[in-house]
């Protein structure tokens, strides 16, 4: 498979796509200088750069930028190279001589085939960090591989989405992350990981469970859980006959079961770090392997969450993996698991006293109710980078068991993507409803519970893809889900509606701090909180929507960001007494700051990322682009 993949029309589909996310956000983030000219409707492209012999290069692409927060966005053009022959150096062991002969193609222009070579030639001229750089470089040739893969797979086995379970929309939907341009890197994955653990491909994995002793143990469920070393919770989550087996296997490893705690790891984790990184930790007893379970799972988008297909009602786990995926590290820090059922305990607990989210917009909250990580803070911060946080579980409330009788879940970035044979995932159900209907819809199913966490009660979520659920009807959008609480809220506790109900938290180490500059959940300042929610839910989420929708459907992004600046102006002439919140948290400022997750991948991770950039629901922007009022009111 991997040759004739590698072979196949599919590699070159992933290069290209790879090439305009990483030109889109190089240009986009202010990383790099280019220059600008019309042809054809298009802006025309070109950054320089310095070829490996110091020969001047010019890449050049066409494109648009676009209102949806000024994004720029290649056309479907291949990225084009040249070398400027007046600038070739006769010094550098070149027989090129003036005046000769020579291949026109590669002096004129040709396709761009080579992201590590592209990098390099301009990575001198943009002050990128070498090792950074050469990382990247390693990320976006291991994204190229993996999609190239799942691309393949996915023609060949030409499965229709809409005949599939829901939870295998998890691994229908192949695009991953629509704007980083190492979306699919997994750095630490060898292809036989890929195509084992790899969502896409849909593998059943069974979890290896262990027994950590509990002085080593830092353990955590909610309020109306079961402890996690008590019978009732593991008999629920292993069965009986699996439950006494496990407890047999620490028996004849001589210890007390009642001493220790039984917690899932993902095999590949077992394989390639627990086992080896740990080795001494297991020698001792601290931890005592105990085999697979029966249950059979499938990984979801994120790789490390896995659901329960044997026992769809069961949690989803989500479990350590030492490896890297776009930018970040896909380890589970011990803070975090503590946090997360006391996050979920407030959350749910907001939501049981709030009529308009629990009776009316009747949102869903995917709860982590329980976690266990293995403790082993007292290493020195040297050694750390292996081990801190590599057995981490964390319990998350499974949507198959939230579900009434003909509804049906998938993921939200879903909406923004293309089947097998290149039409919209969407397609059934807009034809069904008619592109704008839908469009309403989903647009006040989305918006509004998300938009009342923040000026209801002062907490943004960071709704970005992977953390919501489209919960609809025949495809009708009806509610949404929400998830991943434990590192993925954000607010000013003095703006809170209730700060007397906020938990306390566990403490980001500081060595966590210096790896993860952008985990954390509190912040003094007001603009962290509503760019927390802007740049996850308004930049990717809708954003990616709203320029689908305008290239599929013909719905200009002006009549899309209309709507959704209706939707928030309704909600807020619906509750008046949230307007210190509006003020504070004002969705309608001309800029609002992104993250910019390119530029990160080049630079030290010594600051925050971000920058400004043009808001769609700005007062400026309806200025800038107009609205038709009665069309918009009557569509919603």
């Amino acid at each position: 498979m991997y040759t004739a993949a590698l072979s196949s029309h599919h590699y070159t589909d992933a290069r290209r796509r790879i090439f305009r996310q990483l030109v889109e956000s190089l240009m986009y983030e202010g990383v790099i200088e280019y220059s600008s000219q019309k042809e054809s409707g298009f802006n025309v492209w070109e950054m320089e750069g310095t070829g490996l012999n110091g020969e001047r290069v010019i890449y050049a692409c066409k494109g648009t930028r676009h209102p949806t927060f000024g994004r720029l966005r290649l056309n479907h053009e291949p990225m084009t190279r040249r070398v400027d022959v007046d600038e070739i150096p006769a010094s550098k062991g070149s027989s090129f001589q003036r005046g000769e002969s020579i291949q026109l193609e590669t002096i004129e222009g040709q396709e761009a085939e080579s992201i590590s070579l592209f990098l390099l030639e301009v990575g001198p001229a943009i002050g990128a960090n070498e090792g950074k750089l050469l990382h990247f470089v390693k990320e976006l040739e291991q994204t190229l591989i993996n999609d190239t893969l799942a691309r393949y797979v996915r023609a060949e086995r030409q499965n229709n989405l809409h005949a599939l379970p829901d939870e295998d929309w998890e691994s229908g939907i192949i695009e991953g992350h629509p704007y980083h341009p190492s979306y699919k890197s997994r750095i630490g994955f060898r292809i036989e990981d890929q195509l084992e653990y790899g969502p896409e491909f849909g593998g059943w994995i069974r979890p290896i469970w262990v027994g950590i002793h509990k002085q080593n143990a830092r353990i955590s469920h909610g309020a109306n859980e079961h402890g996690l070393d008590t019978g009732d919770w593991l008999q629920e989550q292993l069965g009986e006959r699996e439950l006494e087996r496990f407890f047999m296997a620490l028996q004849e490893n001589g210890v007390d079961p009642a001493e220790y705690v039984l917690m899932p790891v993902h095999p590949w984790q077992w394989r390639t770090t627990v086992s080896s990184v740990l080795a001494e930790d297991i020698r001792n007893g601290s931890i005592v392997p105990l085999g697979s379970s029966e249950d059979r799972y499938t990984a979801q988008q994120s790789i490390r969450t896995l659901a329960n297909r044997s026992r769809p009602h069961l949690p989803y786990l989500k479990l350590s993996l030492s490896m890297i995926n776009t930018s970040t590290g896909r380890v589970i820090a011990p803070h975090t698991v503590e946090n997360a059922p006391r996050i979920t305990d407030w959350l749910q607990g907001i939501h049981k006293q709030d009529p308009y989210l629990r009776d009316e917009l009747r949102v869903i909250l995917l709860g982590e109710i329980a976690g266990v990580a293995y403790d082993n803070h007292q290493i020195p911060d040297a050694l750390k980078p292996l081990s801190y946080g590599v057995l981490s579980c964390i319990w998350r409330e499974s949507v198959h068991s939230r579900l009434e009788q003909g509804e049906s879940a998938i993921p939200f970035n879903a909406l923004a993507t293309l089947d097998h044979a290149g039409h919209p995932a969407i397609d059934p159900w807009v034809k069904k409803l008619g592109a704008e209907e839908w469009l309403s819809e989903l647009l006040l199913t989305s918006v509004r519970p998300l938009i009342h966490w923040l000026f209801a009660h002062g907490i943004a979520l960071e709704s970005h893809a992977q953390n919501m659920l489209l919960i609809h009807r025949e495809g009708k959008p009806f509610r949404i889900a929400l998830k991943d609480f434990h590192d993925g809220i954000r607010f000013t506790r003095d703006a809170l509606s209730d700060p007397q109900l906020c938990p306390a938290l566990v403490e980001v180490t500081e060595y966590h701090r210096r790896v993860n500059r952008n985990s954390f959940l509190e912040t003094e300042e007001p603009a962290e909180v509503r760019d927390f929610i802007h740049d996850a839910f308004f930049f990717i989420n809708l954003g990616e929507l709203a320029l689908f929708m305008q290239e599929h459907y013909q719905i200009t992004e002006q009549y899309f960001w209309n709507i959704v600046r209706k939707i928030i102006t309704d909600y807020q002439q619906r509750f008046p007494e949230f307007q210190a919140r509006y003020e504070l948290y004002s969705l309608f400022d001309p800029e609002i700051g992104v993250e910019q997750l390119t530029k990160r991948r080049l630079f030290p991770d010594d600051e925050l990322r971000i920058h400004q950039v043009p808001n769609p629901l700005a007062h400026s922007f309806m200025d800038k682009y107009g609205s038709d009022e009665d069309e918009i009111k009557n569509s919603i």
